[in-house]
């Protein structure tokens, strides 16, 4: 049973088919292909059901990826703890987060780091909470920046703050006019939001759930862009986070700050305190803490 099999193994399972595997990996299909033929002639039964349109692991192979997985984290431990040896921060360092913080904060946080570490060759991954919380878990990612999520022995949650919740309303809206809004004038609103695989649709979905709210869901996207631009269009208005309107200005759409008590959402770093946490990845938990802490956390009212 080699490395590389078992790496490309858990890119199979990840990625459902095997030439999308081989482009994760680099590598050509045909050799990918033979590779897994031979880990399964290895462990004397199928690992992956080959559908017409993709892959899915056998009960084998279902078996087998939690191990493959633990031993790849081992060894990416294990290089890192070498790397230590070495007086500059240095090495490779996965980072993820989730798509309504990614656009907004990794592009400064990012360059920031770059400049100060530059021999810290970086992996970023963008995916929704759970797919952000199995990777940290699963050691292929070594922190990423998140909202909410469950607490776990082998994922930790640190702290950067919290960040307010604003209301999106076309600039035509009654709404739009107003200094403040309260919850309740968004009772007879329709409402775009974010797919509920998404920890900030499933917030909103509290907040509206505690107050009794139950307004039209009009659209459930995969982009928060989308949704401000739909929101311009006058399709419905939205919950949004702050640092969204900081950073992406729409056209035709206000935000309207919420009047006390103000919705908010947590903003999370996540690490796997069972892991070796390298030296890139302490730097990079520092970085991440100081950008935080240094956001403007003022916004003009009806922002156009």
């Amino acid at each position: 049973m080699e490395i590389h099999q078992l790496r490309y193994l858990v890119a199979v399972a990840e990625e459902g088919t095997f030439s999308r595997a081989a482009a994760k990996v680099r590598v050509a299909q045909p050799s990918l292909s033979q590779q897994i033929r031979k880990l399964e002639a290895e462990v004397g039964q199928p690992l992956f059901d080959r559908l017409p349109r993709s892959v899915v692991l056998t009960e084998a192979g279902r078996c087998l990826i939690d191990y493959a997985r633990q031993i790849l984290a081992s060894i990416g431990d294990a290089r890192r703890c070498v790397d230590e040896f070495k007086n500059e921060v240095a090495g490779r360092l996965a980072v993820g987060a989730i798509p309504t913080i990614a656009p907004y904060v990794l592009p400064e946080l990012v360059g920031k780091f770059q400049k100060h570490y530059p021999e810290v060759t970086l992996e970023i991954v963008e995916d929704v909470t759970d797919g952000i919380a199995r990777r940290v878990e699963a050691g292929e990612l070594d922190v990423a920046l998140a909202s909410t999520c469950q607490q776990a022995p082998t994922l930790r949650r640190e702290s950067l703050g919290s960040e307010p919740l604003l209301a999106l309303v076309p600039k035509g809206h009654p709404l739009a006019k107003k200094t403040l809004v309260a919850m309740d004038d968004l009772k007879s609103q329709r409402f775009l939001l974010l797919h509920e695989m998404h920890c900030l649709s499933q917030q909103v979905n509290h907040l509206l759930a505690a107050r009794r709210l139950r307004p039209e869901i009009a659209l459930a996207g995969s982009q928060l862009g989308t949704i401000a631009n739909m929101v311009a269009a006058a399709i419905g208005v939205s919950i949004v986070p702050q640092m969204m309107v900081k950073h992406q200005a729409t056209p035709g759409c206000v935000s309207v700050p919420f009047a006390p008590p103000v919705p908010e959402r947590e903003l999370n770093l996540l690490y796997n305190p069972l892991r070796f946490q390298s030296k890139a990845a302490a730097a990079f938990r520092q970085e991440a803490a100081a950008a935080f802490s240094c956001q403007d956390s003022s916004i003009a009212p009806n922002a156009k």
